[in-house]
């Protein structure tokens, strides 16, 4: 299991329209360093899903529904996109303020490559997230 954080302008494409829909093809990314995250997601792996310049928080999570696959909205390029599948609203999102507050986050790519569009996490990040929306976290069996 991968972790990953995806981010999208809500005014472009929200939290709510993802949960109304239900899925999505995580399209339109153009950078190298995003493609290849893209690329590295496996079926199954968790996904936050941010809100970026507005409300700078993460709203929820979801799963990767099917692994990369050629970008329809490509012209050109080598340029590849994953289905996202909705899995649930966080208790209380987390803003990017208290990201870069706590000790185990401040380190996350958001953090450090605030423009990258599409970053892994690593499980310790994940939980911590869970931890500060007030989420339960699971132990692995």
């Amino acid at each position: 299991m991968q972790y990953w954080l995806v981010k999208q302008e809500p005014e472009s494409y929200s939290w709510a329209t993802f949960v109304k829909e239900g899925r999505t093809a995580w399209t339109g990314v153009r950078n190298f360093q995003a493609r290849n995250n893209l690329r590295a997601m496996k079926q199954g792996d968790l996904v936050f899903f941010y809100h970026s310049v507005s409300d700078k928080q993460v709203m929820g999570y979801g799963r990767v529904g099917r692994e990369a696959y050629p970008d329809p909205t490509a012209a050109e390029g080598d340029w590849c996109c994953v289905d996202l599948v909705p899995v649930r609203a966080l208790k209380k999102p987390v803003s990017l303020e208290a990201i870069k507050a706590d000790p185990v986050l401040k380190s996350m790519p958001l953090v450090k490559q605030s423009r990258l569009s599409v970053t892994p996490l690593t499980r310790e990040q994940f939980d911590q997230v869970l931890q500060l929306s007030g989420e339960r976290v699971k132990e692995e069996p």
